[in-house]
């Protein structure tokens, strides 16, 4: 493995391409002024992703050297080494990274492309977190480059050499994409934007993505600064474009994303609309994170513990209110119409009416165990829990409407926009308290009656409808808080899978059961997850729509089942034609119906 060049910096990283075939990196760590008893260590998670995913276990063996000499590494648990040194001479560690985690939270190394987090690949020296940390990023094969938001202290036109991040949590949170990929620029408020896109299709409509991305941020960066320049001069979008697929993670001053080549515009094609407003919401919720959650924090991210869980109950907040807010920005800059937003605002209501969870899980609760429930998913989850993304993203609707619906305080309209400002200009870490003294000091008055909850005695005001909503299970007041602002709320019959509490995946033929919902037909019936659905009133079904077309919900009818090789009949009681799940529907009341100020409240929030 070559050795790390010379450098002063107490703590200097070299890490190389090493082999593409096997999806390695080798990396070389020289820590200029060690402890006699040195630890080092990996972290165990990465922030904005809440699962323990021990990326200690894609480390070779780490070997170490003081000068000349080989020096004992000794492991003192899954991601923690102790290396006894001769004396305080420097301290070189090499050790590689199996890097073939294709997703957006590792580290991934093949012929065409390379990316890696920082929490899957350099390790933290004890003592030193706070030194400058020094990176090496080696040449890598011909024609590639390096997009990264880390600070260079020399590179090449194609920005291999040298970085240098102020501390070991700035070093973590700046990945960095390799590979001949697309690249394009623009700038918002003296902030240089960099967009690279990798595995881009010959004819990506560049200029369309760079100007719809645009318009997210100048709108993003003048809700939180006003007209003011962020603390940061450039920020960068890390898009992998791959045959299926989707999701992001958030950095301080950049976002790693993936999705479908199919969801990207192209050059003299009709764009899938919904696909690529799908694309341009990940874009917006990623980018509002780079304040919601990077910047303003919970407190219990102050700071972050590399080594375990960090439980924190406000998730509802970080990931739910900028789900609110991702989809609110594309309508604020005309990236989407009314009638489109009110859709995606429908989809959110629809999947969390569809989960059991709700009515026993709070989203306080599901926040807390991110951990263990909703990135451990199985057949029960949604019987177990809310998924506080989306139980979030009401619970933020519905304070901006309590708020927008109350009369105006010194010519001013009480807002969520307010209270996100009041709580950025803590400049600290908060709490749930500080949510609910916020929305008070926006709102100086009470809520309106619509949006009063019951709570524990000593709260009161917006503190107690605060504390219902994200730590009670009832029912959120959507309807009412919809209405206020002149949106009708339609419902009609859900599918016959979800009006029979079911959910099916068709594959190669067969039906399979995936999983059960608490308290439905279904589950009356007997049906499991994993049971293969063979016949419904003694006709095959080997696709949903087969058991919507020989469903009657006004009998009992009989079920055949496979499980564990068994051929089982099973009943399935009626369910009634006025009974089961109902899909929400939301359309806009005609303005001339609505009192004025009702109209204009509505004007303002779904600029219509």
């Amino acid at each position: 493995m070559p050795a790390v060049a010379r450098s002063s910096s107490p703590l200097l990283y070299r890490i190389e391409p090493a082999d593409l075939h096997g999806h390695r990196f080798a990396v070389t760590l020289r820590i200029q002024r060690p402890q006699r008893q040195q630890r080092v260590s990996l972290p165990v998670w990465i922030p904005g992703s809440y699962l323990v995913r021990e990326f200690a276990r894609h480390l070779s063996p780490i070997t170490a050297t003081q000068g000349r000499q080989p020096v004992a590494v000794v492991p003192l648990d899954k991601s923690t080494w102790e290396v006894a040194c001769h004396d305080r001479a420097s301290l070189t560690l090499q050790y590689e990274v199996y890097a073939f985690d294709t997703s957006v939270r590792a580290a991934f190394l093949d012929a065409r492309r390379g990316f890696f987090n920082g929490t899957s690949v350099f390790l933290s020296v004890a003592g030193q977190e706070q030194q400058p940390h020094r990176v090496q990023l080696a040449r890598g094969p011909r024609g590639w480059r390096v997009a990264t938001a880390l600070p260079a202290v020399q590179t090449d036109a194609d920005g291999w050499g040298e970085y240098e991040a102020p501390d070991y949590d700035a070093l973590v949170d700046h990945p960095v994409e390799m590979g001949d990929f697309w690249q394009g620029e623009f700038t918002v408020r003296g902030v240089r934007h960099v967009f690279v896109v990798a595995g881009a299709p010959a004819d990506l409509d560049g200029q369309r993505l760079l100007d719809d991305t645009r318009r997210i941020c100048e709108a993003q960066i003048g809700f939180w600064h006003g007209r003011r320049k962020p603390d940061f001069g450039r920020y960068v979008f890390m898009l992998n474009a791959v045959e299926d697929g989707y999701g992001g993670l958030e950095h301080r001053q950049s976002t790693a994303l993936i999705c479908s080549r199919k969801d990207l515009p192209r050059t003299g094609r009709p764009v899938n609309k919904d696909a690529y407003t799908t694309l341009l919401g990940l874009i917006s919720h990623e980018y509002f994170h780079t304040w919601n959650v990077k910047r303003l924090k919970p407190t219990e991210f102050a700071p972050y513990d590399y080594t375990r869980e960090n439980h924190t109950r406000m998730l509802w907040f970080f990931e739910g209110f900028t789900s609110y807010y991702d989809d609110q920005f594309l309508l604020r800059t005309g990236l989407v119409d009314a009638p489109t937003y009110l859709k995606l605002l429908a989809k959110t209501v629809n999947l969390v009416q569809a989960t059991p969870g709700r009515a026993v899980y709070s989203a306080g609760q599901a926040s807390f165990d991110a951990w263990t429930r909703y990135y451990r998913p199985d057949e029960n989850t949604a019987n177990a829990t809310v998924n506080y993304y989306t139980k979030g993203a009401l619970i933020g609707l519905c304070l901006d409407l309590a708020l927008r619906s109350l009369p105006p305080v010194a010519e001013r309209q009480p807002t969520l926009d307010g209270v996100m400002a009041r709580l950025w200009q803590l400049r600290r870490p908060i709490t749930a308290e500080d949510v609910a003294q916020s929305l008070q000091d926006e709102a100086e008055q009470g809520p309106p009656a619509w949006a009063q909850a019951d709570a524990p005695p000593h709260l009161t005001g917006w503190a107690a409808v605060l504390h219902a909503w994200t730590e009670g299970t009832a029912e959120l007041p959507l309807q009412a808080a919809l209405q206020a602002m002149g949106v009708k709320w339609l419902s009609q019959p859900a599918p016959v899978a979800q009006r029979l509490g079911v959910r099916l995946a068709e594959s190669q033929g067969q039906l399979k059961v995936q999983a059960v919902m608490r308290g439905s037909a279904a589950e009356r019936a007997g049906l499991s997850a994993g049971d293969e659905w063979l016949a419904l009133d003694a006709w095959r079904v080997r696709r949903t729509d087969d058991v919507q077309q020989w469903h009657d919900a006004t009998r009992e009818q009989a079920v055949l089942v496979a499980r564990d090789g068994h051929v089982l009949p099973l009943t399935l009681p009626a369910i009634g034609t006025a009974n089961g799940a109902m899909l929400v529907g939301l359309e806009c009341m005609p303005a001339v119906q609505l009192p004025s100020r009702v109209a204009s409240c509505r004007l303002a929030w779904l600029k219509v």
